[in-house]
């Protein structure tokens, strides 16, 4: 198969040369770049162009319409069959089973999504009735989320489908009627093009407006540049390094319009051994996190890559669990070289770390991620801020504590993450109540006696948190919450019946949950 290198937008093919598609190698374990050309500016307008000329025409569309453009969605990725997979398994080096429980999770959110529009709470429609004979008198006043504007989202390496072109950004801006300028990840662009021409076919089919979806492929910083700074963008999605989401953030508020960026970026997911729980089954605690560890070859958000515990017995058998379980796994390929290579170089800034102890390392393999387990002390790790950093694969490092108070000042000194786990049993129970107030402030999710790999999407899930987790912790990327973040609140102040929108009108011809003078009602 040939891919181009051009601008998908509505199904216009945009002028770019065909290239090969060469990818990863698993057995050369080496990566050639792929053949594809860059977008021009010429091409980021004109899509930008494109969706902001379809905003109105898409927002002004049904929830049913929406939600059934979703499904569409969906139905069309399922279409091109056993060829998803087999192209994505060519360019990421992920496993079938994983890439055939992505592609179901990548249609069951787009599903999820469509039922939302249905139920109608997203609207949290509001109505305050006028109160004439009060003094001053009350206008009539009803309110109502509408959607943004169009939505740049950047795909993610790690997750070629459910964090790529149709993924949980794209959903979640679709069902908020807002056009999607998808800029496609370099590590699988026959995947990205795959599903892209999927959203195409749904958007013809549906008889919505080309700019409602436009695919940019090529590589560098410039294109996410002039696509977060187009005039038409009023949002931002991405899923990607710090360095990444920052220059966007930087380059999104320096506009004359500043928009917001939704950028999750990097995490570090401290697992916390509680001291009942650890002199119960530390053993068993050791496997678990091995596992998580290792899985998807650590390359997940929510990877477990720090370990906070108190010294002693119980910590011991732990790491030595781990350390076994660890040292019986195989080095496995990674998404890219790059990643591979910045993996490398975590694991030998720890490894030759003058306050880290080795306790597990396997041999190291060009082009894969090798499991590595460390261990320092709270001391040294609160004296070195750069042994906070993430490494992204396979690696963690545990720090052993004197006491539940200095368990606490490690705690507070850590940046902003995604998750945090308590492995805990009863007798634990006081101690932790002590440390949630902690990890409320720290993280977007606390888990109890599991392990942060895996993120259910539903409607109470947040997968975000404080800076650096994510641009902005007041957010979630996963779950039916991820609507918000491409909405905003329009009033309508002693508009006559005929001029509101239908979700606000007196006689609720939508028939779904409001708030009316304080009451939540159908009424």
């Amino acid at each position: 198969m040939n891919i181009t290198g051009e601008a998908l937008i509505g199904g216009i093919a945009e002028r770019g040369s065909a290239g090969s598609f060469q990818a990863w190698d698993p057995n050369l374990q080496q990566h050639i770049a792929p053949a594809f050309n860059m977008v021009d500016r010429d091409q980021i307008d004109r899509a930008c162009r494109l969706a902001g000329e379809a905003f109105d025409i898409f927002r002004a569309t049904s929830d049913a319409e929406r939600a059934h453009f979703l499904e569409t969605v969906a139905e069309q990725i399922l279409a091109i069959g056993d060829e998803l997979i087999v192209r994505a398994m060519a360019e990421s080096g992920l496993p079938r089973m994983r890439l055939e429980g992505e592609r179901g999770r990548t249609v069951g959110q787009l599903r999820l999504f469509a039922e939302l529009l249905r139920e109608g709470s997203w609207r949290d429609v509001r109505i305050d009735t006028a109160l004439p004979e009060r003094t001053p008198p009350r206008p009539d006043l009803r309110m109502q989320m509408t959607g943004l504007g169009p939505v740049a989202v950047f795909a993610a390496s790690n997750f070629p489908l459910a964090f790529s072109v149709a993924g949980g950004d794209t959903a979640s801006a679709f069902a908020a009627g807002c056009p999607v300028v998808l800029k496609a990840h370099s590590a699988h662009p026959g995947t990205s093009e795959l599903v892209a021409r999927a959203v195409v076919r749904a958007v013809e089919q549906c008889g919505l407006p080309a700019g409602v979806f436009a695919l940019l492929t090529g590589t560098g910083n410039g294109i996410g540049q002039a696509l977060v700074a187009h005039p038409a963008i009023q949002a931002v999605g991405f899923t990607g390094s710090r360095s990444g989401g920052t220059a966007l953030m930087a380059v999104a508020a320096a506009r004359p319009q500043p928009i917001p960026v939704y950028a999750e970026m990097s995490s570090i997911n401290p697992l916390i051994l509680m001291p009942q729980a650890l002199a119960a089954r530390a053993d068993e605690i050791g496997k678990g996190f091995a596992a998580s560890l290792v899985l998807g070859v650590g390359q997940f958000c929510t990877n477990p890559g720090l370990v906070l515990a108190i010294d002693g017995p119980g910590l011991d058998t732990f790491c030595e669990a781990a350390s076994r379980a660890l040292l019986d796994t195989q080095a496995a390929t990674m998404l890219t070289q790059g990643i591979a290579q910045s993996y490398r170089k975590g694991v030998e800034l720890l490894r030759g770390h003058h306050a880290v102890t080795t306790l597990a390392c396997l041999e190291h393999v060009e082009g894969k991620g090798a499991a590595a387990l460390f261990r320092t002390s709270a001391e040294h790790f609160l004296a070195h801020h750069e042994l906070h950093g993430e490494v992204f694969g396979p690696s963690s490092v545990v720090v052993a504590c004197r006491d539940l108070a200095e368990l606490r000042a490690v705690t507070e000194v850590l940046e902003g993450q995604l998750t945090a786990t308590l492995q805990i049993d009863e007798g634990d129970y006081e101690a932790a109540r002590a440390l949630l107030p902690v990890l409320e402030r720290k993280v977007g999710r606390i888990l109890a006696n599991g392990f942060p790999t895996g993120v259910e999407v539903s409607t109470a899930m947040v997968h975000g948190g404080p800076f650096p987790a994510t641009a902005d912790g007041r957010s979630t990327s996963v779950g039916t919450g991820a609507i918000n973040r491409f909405l905003r609140p329009v009033c309508y102040q002693n508009l006559p019946q005929a001029l509101l929108p239908e979700a606000l009108r007196d006689h609720n011809p939508l028939g779904i949950w409001r708030r009316r003078d304080g009451a939540l009602t159908k009424e």
